[in-house]
């Protein structure tokens, strides 16, 4: 197709700027001159792949040796898919404009369960076989990360290789050892060869057996696969790769901005958060390194705003001295730094006057439940004086808009329970109208955003039934009904979404037949709420015999074989289980710079904790 029909067509459609390509920063290279070429798919559409900081740590990597090759492909948007497929324009790599079939690698990054029909819709865009076993030759070879693949069980059909953990040098690894077999070499010799690097799982050479009740019976490696597959980690994130440069976006993006990964991992053990379990264990790297790298990236792409990324960026051990390095340039260069993820129980007044000097916007926490009961059965470990405090202070310190987020449907949680969200949200209220020197004028502002509770693998919670998409509308509707303030607003996630997240989250290999059904009956960009078709999704699952409140909405016992356990993520299935029995008597464990409690991800063989080597 000729650059002026291209254009044209791009013409025809939003926002084109996603599919141009050649923005600043992006790298081209001469194909014939180097050995593998790897497009590094988001199966989202553009303005959220490129906010992702996976991709853009992974495509600067692999850009930066000259045998490889790395471009970027994205979901169109049903625009743009419905010009492709009427001019049978194949999907393309952003770089150099060539269909995915012309790669070696294709690559998925899976963030989000309710992008796997667009992971397919990607590969039937491409031409390419949906399912691995029908992709005889080397390429191309299908692989992808992310942590949605901690359970990858539910597209392991499609998906020749999967990295678990952190794939800074898993994936060169694999890449160094598929050069060798690329040109003639046998696709399942490479597969078994590759199965041998830790942190790749290759599902083809595993076996899945099912009891009569439904529930996985055994999951038996074939050959010598290793029984059990153990993710990776990158020990020293001070010496591991780091961009000096992002390509910047013409079109605007969700996450328009340098950001500097400040530590990997979570302290806290909240038991509904499965990114503070499977991205153990805590890593930080040095104030130096964080200040070099952040300064480089606001140079090369000048940006001049700057977000610190992490779980939980105020358990940076070094958060003052911190900031008080990064302020020493970001204010001269009058670059706003922003702080994410902030907790509410060391959230101080010097901090607080640090995040002040660069930014005045509103401040976002997340208190989880409403009851101190049932923030116990999390592990929250906050109280409600805390909340009330660090609204406090908030207020004192000028902010007049605070943000809270909460989960409805946590296990053991009551009406009370939900009663108790409506209540602390006025409780905050009240706090700012009480200030004897709050701002003249100006209304307090208080959002609560409202998620439902989703059981994910390798967290205390993986047991507990997800209430059902009914019992989700009626929290939904009994908390508006006790809304006792006009200054709070309510927000909530669709329950229908929720739902279909938690069968994927726990599904097996049977979901695979599901998810292909829906695909060809056209679902895709399922996480969007103007293209999600949930009837039929339901009427996938009937045509395939499959209930999706079994996975969904029934409690697991603590013997059964869970369809994830024969990957090993560190954390061990004997702590999950007895933080689950500590969680149904409302006990707390306390965060891991407190007590180690044996989780099994800090731990290397030394009996010492990697935090303190």
């Amino acid at each position: 197709m000729t650059e002026e029909k291209f254009e044209q067509l791009l013409l025809s459609v939003q926002k084109p700027g996603r599919y141009s390509g050649g923005e600043p920063g992006s790298i081209m290279k001469d194909k014939s001159k180097v050995d593998v070429r790897f497009a590094f798919c988001f199966p989202d559409i553009y303005e959220i792949g490129m906010s992702h900081l996976g991709m853009k740590i992974l495509y600067s990597q692999f850009n930066a040796r000259d045998d490889i090759w790395c471009e970027r492909v994205f979901a169109p948007w049903t625009d743009f898919e419905t010009v492709m497929r009427e001019n049978n324009i194949p999907l393309f790599a952003l770089e150099s404009r060539d269909p995915l079939s012309a790669f070696d690698i294709i690559g998925f990054t899976m963030q989000y369960e309710m992008s796997y029909t667009n992971v397919l819709n990607m590969l039937d865009l491409a031409g390419i076989p949906l399912h691995s076993r029908d992709r005889k030759e080397m390429a191309p070879l299908v692989v992808a990360g992310g942590p949605c693949v901690c359970n990858p069980e539910p597209i392991a059909d499609f998906v020749d290789i999967f990295f678990l953990g952190e794939g800074e040098e898993v994936d060169l690894e694999l890449i160094d050892l598929y050069k060798k077999y690329k040109n003639g070499g046998n696709k399942q010799e490479f597969l078994r060869e590759a199965a041998r690097i830790e942190g790749v799982y290759v599902p083809s050479l595993y076996e899945v057996s099912y009891n009569d009740d439904g529930t996985v019976q055994s999951v038996t490696p074939k050959g010598d696969a290793p029984k059990t597959v153990k993710k990776r980690i990158i020990k020293d994130l001070d010496k591991t790769f780091y961009p000096k440069n992002f390509v910047t976006p013409y079109i605007e993006i969700v996450h328009d901005r340098a950001v500097e990964e400040i530590f990997r991992g979570c302290i806290r053990g909240c038991r509904f958060c499965q990114a503070g379990y499977i991205y153990r264990p805590v890593r930080e790297k040095s104030v130096d390194t964080i200040s070099e790298q952040a300064h480089t990236l606001c140079n090369t792409t000048g940006y001049d705003e700057l977000s610190l990324a992490s779980l939980s960026t105020s358990d940076y051990r070094e958060i003052e001295p911190l900031l008080n390095k990064l302020l020493d340039w970001t204010e001269r260069e009058r670059v706003s730094l922003s702080l994410p993820s902030l907790r509410i129980d060391n959230f101080s007044e010097e901090l607080l006057e640090k995040v002040s000097s660069v930014r005045k916007s509103g401040l976002t926490f997340a208190a989880e439940a409403g009851t101190q009961r049932l923030r116990d059965v999390i592990n929250k470990n906050i109280t409600e004086e805390e909340i009330l405090g660090t609204c406090k202070t908030a207020f004192e310190g000028g902010y007049t808009a605070v943000k809270l987020y909460f989960m409805l449907g946590l296990p053991t949680e009551t009406d009370e329970d939900l009663k108790g969200i409506t209540g602390l949200a006025q409780k905050i209220v009240d706090e700012y109208y009480h200030l004897e020197n709050r701002p003249k004028g100006k209304a307090v502002s208080v959002t609560a955003g409202v998620s439902s509770f989703v059981p994910k693998p390798f967290t205390p919670f993986q047991f507990e039934p997800q209430i059902t998409a009914e019992e989700i509308c009626r929290k939904q509707q009994f908390l508006k009904e006790n809304i006792t303030t006009k200054k709070l607003r309510l927000s909530f996630h669709d329950s229908a979404t929720s739902f279909l997240e938690g069968v994927f989250a726990r599904g097996d290999r049977r979901i695979c037949r599901v998810i292909e059904r829906a695909f060809k009956n056209g679902c895709r960009l399922d996480g969007w709420t103007e293209c999600f078709l949930p009837e039929v999704w339901l009427d996938a699952f009937r045509e395939e015999g499959l209930d999706p409140a079994f996975y969904a909405n029934r409690k697991r016992e603590y013997t059964e074989v869970m369809p994830w356990d024969h990957l090993d993520y560190g954390v061990t299935k004997e702590f999950l289980i007895r933080e689950n029995k500590l969680a149904h008597k409302a006990k707390t464990t306390p965060n891991c710079r407190q007590k180690c409690a044996g989780c099994g991800a800090n731990c290397y063989g030394e009996g010492v904790c990697f935090e303190k080597r």
